[in-house]
Formats: C-alpha cells, structure tokens, sequence
C-alpha cells in the first residue's frame, strides 16, 4: 500500500530491473520504509489496547492515551480482528479513552480482549504527505537502506572506495531522517 512512492520510483534509484525485482518485492520495503516514517509524523491517531463487541453490529474500542475523536468521523483501524480493521465511522464516544464503531460479522463478547500488539486507530494515513519533498525523500532514503540491508550479504556493504564497510539498521536510520521531517514531526511521537 505504498502511498509516498512508487516501485517504479525506487526502482529507478536503485537502478535495479523489474526483472530481479518485481513491483510486490518494491513495494513491500516501501511499506516497511513508510511505517519507519509513519511513526514520526504528525497525524491523529491512538494506540488501540482492547476492545470488546457488544453486539454483532457494534464494538467498543479502547485506545492507550486520549484518541481526539469525534462522533461521525471516519477512521482507520488497523491491527486488531477483522471486522474491526478497515476504514470505519464513530457511533458514538464514550469518554477520551473509548468510543464504539458499526462492525459487520462480530463474534459478541462482553469483555474486553487485549490487543497485543496495539492496533492503531488513525483519522488520516501517510496519503496526505504525499507529494510533500522532504517525507519523500525520507521515505526513499529508508527505503534504500531497507533494500541494502536485504541485499548485503552478511549485513555488510562495500563502500565508494571498494572497502567493507559494516552495515546495519538501527536506531540510526531515525536519526538521520528527522532532519529531512522538521516541521512534519510528531514531537509526541518522538517522546512517548
């Protein structure tokens, strides 16, 4: 679901055919790449910790800190069942923490079932940065590296100069993106 670039886009980078790589194998590094991006920028969204279905047509949602929702708004939800993944409107907002969503096909159960890890609920996805040059060029950047390391035999590379060099992604590859993100940065993100 690459939303920021396209496997054609990277393909050109890298310089590689779509004969040793194919468009799914592109895109799903860019999807690793933008979910790396994705946590840095800003956008509405909540970590959803459990949730319960009440009837077959309704689910209550709990998210970790405040969602920001309102009733009537739709959402994305992603990471918990299936009836509740998906692109979904708000029934109705319990308190800052919990509001309940229409779901279609829901085994009913009337406690809470702990989503481990936390499905996220968000009023907006990385389609709106699209276009935007510099969460572009971090996506690409993360991207690229995302392909080496798949691709350097034993998590090296070789440099410029024909040198191995060590290569391997880390807590860096962050670092060295949020100067390209500037004012698109979460600062909660980055704190929490």
């Amino acid at each position: 679901m690459a939303s920021i670039i396209t496997a054609s886009e990277l393909r050109a980078v890298l310089g590689v055919s779509s004969a040793l790589y194919s468009d799914a194998i592109l895109t799903e590094i860019i999807d690793t790449a933008e979910s790396v991006v994705g946590t840095l920028l800003v956008k509405w969204n909540a970590p959803i910790d459990k949730h319960y279905s009440e009837s077959t047509t309704k689910s209550t949602i709990h998210t970790i800190k405040p969602h920001k929702f309102y009733a009537g708004q739709t959402i994305n939800i992603e990471g918990v069942e299936a009836h509740i993944n998906g692109s979904k409107t708000i029934s109705e907002i319990v308190d800052d923490y919990t509001f309940k969503i229409t779901t279609s096909g829901a085994t009913v159960h009337t406690d809470y079932r702990n989503v481990i890890p936390y499905g996220l609920a968000a009023d907006n996805d990385l389609s709106q940065y699209a276009d935007v040059a510099p969460v572009e060029s971090a996506v690409l950047t993360v991207s690229i590296d995302v392909f080496k390391a798949r691709t350097s035999a034993g998590s090296v590379q070789e440099g410029l100069d024909f040198q191995v060099q060590p290569y391997i992604l880390g807590r860096t590859i962050r670092n060295r993106i949020i100067g390209m993100l500037g004012a698109y940065l979460d600062v909660e993100a980055l704190i929490g």
